[in-house]
């Protein structure tokens, strides 16, 4: 991803970021039964499939159980994450650019990302929500921004607009004067 030059702008500056508790993860031996009773204790919706050095192999959704568990028959209390999880999924580096992020997960429609260190170790999960505490205060500001220019650069008809406007008030108060 490429540098930011916006203040607040990578993955880590954001105050998401460092509230954020720690992700769920499992090994990826561990039975869909058992990451159903750990995400629903802790309220998640997904579980992050790790190695013995707690790096990314993949990724488990609360959909990814509706689809390939329940939806196939197959039976939760043997089959392993390994077997329904996304393998090699998309991970952003804590340094990463936000808007980045946010376009991609837009474009490639998926709604969780696992943020890594240097050593691509899990650090958090972002979710869609995530980002618009972040992109909604830059949208009003750019539709701001967009308003004003559409004034600049349309100037000359709001003169003439506001000409007749003037004109027609004048002629208004001229004809009930007489």
């Amino acid at each position: 991803m490429a540098e930011t030059k916006r203040a607040g702008g990578r993955l880590m500056d954001r105050p998401e970021y460092r509230s954020k508790p720690r992700p769920l993860t499992r090994p990826p031996e561990t039975t869909v039964t058992d990451a159903v009773a750990a995400m629903s204790d802790k309220n998640y919706g997904c579980v992050i499939i790790v190695d013995g050095a707690d790096k990314v192999t993949g990724v488990v959704t609360e959909r990814d159980i509706m689809n390939k568990v329940v939806g196939r028959g197959l039976d939760p209390k043997t089959t392993p994450l390994s077997e329904i999880m996304t393998a090699e999924p998309r991970l952003a580096r804590e340094d990463d650019d936000m808007l980045d992020w946010l376009r991609i997960m837009s474009n490639e429609r998926f709604r969780r990302l696992p943020v890594v260190d240097g050593e691509g170790r899990i650090k958090a999960v972002f979710t869609q929500g995530d980002f618009v505490s972040y992109t909604w205060p830059d949208l009003m500001g750019q539709m701001g921004s967009i308003l004003k220019a559409q004034a600049i650069g349309n100037f000359h008809y709001l003169l003439i607009g506001g000409g007749i406007l003037i004109y027609v008030l004048a002629m208004i108060v001229v004809f009930m004067a007489i």
